[in-house]
């Protein structure tokens, strides 16, 4: 029976793809938001749903309505969950609505400071490529998957375990109320430091997620994070440890042996490994065999924007790389993995501070030499962001000295960046594009062919 659904904050880049989706099976759903970005605003419009006029307005909340579902980018005080409140209607932030579809079905739930997206994704691609019939939640658009979410008949539901807050008016962790019969957690560094003020705060999160766990569950973990232990001491539920699993590099393949096959994976980079082992071990939970899953995985290209090759020539050696890193561990992980794909070459990585945790001035050491692995690196900071942010100017010298490297380039427009790229060679070098923004709207694809024509 179709149901009627207000979404307030309908913009976001999971609540607009739960929208459609809900839309698309014959619910009735309306949304609201003070403004709307690509690719959510085209998807909207392309499916009907996008709102008439920016803004909330009260008449939006009625009394037919079977609920509404409250974004994060909404506040406490808006009119229209005011309203709601009022008439006593059902309020649902979107990993609560999710949780009120899947109670019923197997939940498996990707956790952990870095990976989350990737090990999800491949997950997915494995149990689709095995004709295994599955619900999802991803935080990234997945080749091959036309929703980052799907909420069907299925048994079972592969879900990217957030940590983030759930909604204005709930401030628990999304990913505590999965309650997970398979969870996994990648590892532990501090994040968001925006809502966790401490480490301590961010690690009882984590602490909640794993007590969350079904006690005849399984928690997989990255056996080497160093704060994990602490907080399994005391769980009922089945432990598998991981690390990396064993490869080596090639200019086209990470080559994996097992028993005795050869199995050629797309990915590369020890935080892949440990990535894609988590994934086998998940799978495994679900009745798919480590060599099943790894021809399976033969086939996978990767998420969006992780590590994601922008360009690629091999008759001159340039690859052209964008990534999601904003996080200090991330941002080192990546760099590795780049460095061991390619020994030889000169790496260039320009990182953009966009996100609320890396602007804030009593975060900002933890990058110290996070950027070392590259030979030539330099940070962007947009001063229109800043302000939208309401966050105030950062000095040169501070970040230079967060990152300790006093020489460290800081681009503050993207003429300065497209200048600094641009005097690079042109053959045998690596860029890295890392950021959860957009460069000030530096186009990397078109400078990638402006850039190899010179």
């Amino acid at each position: 029976m179709s149901q009627s659904f207000h979404f307030i904050a309908i913009g976001g880049a999971v609540m607009h793809q739960l929208a459609i989706y809900l839309h698309q099976q014959g619910d009735t759903i309306t949304g609201s938001d003070d403004v709307i970005f690509d690719p959510a605003q085209s998807n909207l419009k392309q499916n009907g749903l996008l709102p008439a006029q920016m803004g909330w307005l009260e008449a939006n909340i009625h009394p037919g309505l079977d609920g509404v579902i409250l974004g994060m980018h909404a506040k406490a005080d808006n009119p229209e969950l005011i309203k709601a409140q009022q008439l006593g209607l059902k309020i649902y932030s979107f990993p609560e609505f999710i949780y009120e579809r899947s109670k019923n079905k197997k939940r498996l739930v990707v956790a952990g400071s870095h990976g989350k997206t990737t090990i999800t994704s491949m997950i997915m691609h494995i149990l689709r490529s095995c004709d295994i019939q599955f619900d999802y939640l991803v935080g990234s658009q997945i080749k091959g998957f036309d929703t980052m979410v799907k909420i069907s008949d299925a048994p079972i539901i592969v879900l990217e375990g957030d940590e983030y807050l759930s909604s204005p008016i709930d401030s628990s962790s999304k990913f505590l109320h999965y309650h997970p019969h398979i969870a996994i957690i990648s590892g532990i560094a501090w994040d968001h430091i925006n809502v966790f003020p401490s480490f301590e705060q961010y690690l009882q999160t984590f602490e909640l997620f794993i007590q969350s766990i079904d006690k005849e569950g399984t928690l997989i973990y990255y056996k080497n994070d160093i704060e994990i232990p602490s907080l399994i001491k005391d769980v009922e539920c089945k432990l598998i440890p991981y690390e990396a699993i064993h490869a080596t590099y090639s200019d086209a393949f990470t080559k994996v042996k097992l028993a005795g096959e050869t199995y050629n994976i797309q990915l590369f980079g020890d935080h892949n490994m440990e990535n894609l082992n988590a994934a086998l071990l998940a799978c495994k939970q679900l009745g798919v065999s480590f060599a099943t899953s790894l021809k399976m995985l033969e086939s996978f290209e990767g998420s969006a924007k992780r590590l994601e090759v922008v360009y690629q020539d091999f008759h001159q050696n340039v690859f052209i790389y964008r990534d999601f890193a904003h996080a200090p561990s991330k941002l080192t992980a990546s760099l590795k993995a780049l460095r061991s794909k390619y020994p030889d070459y000169k790496i260039v990585a320009v990182f953009e501070l966009h996100t609320y945790s890396s602007l804030q001035e009593d975060f900002l050491p933890f990058y110290a030499d996070s950027l070392a692995p590259a030979d030539v690196k330099a940070v962007f900071l947009d001063e229109h962001a800043l302000k939208i942010k309401g966050k105030s100017d950062i000095k040169n010298e501070l970040i230079q000295s967060a990152f300790n490297d006093i020489t460290l380039p800081v681009i503050r427009t993207k003429t300065d960046l497209e200048r600094l790229v641009e005097q690079q060679p042109n053959e045998n070098i690596v860029f890295a594009f890392m950021s959860s923004g957009n460069f000030a709207g530096f186009d990397i694809n078109s400078w990638s062919n402006k850039f190899i024509k010179k």
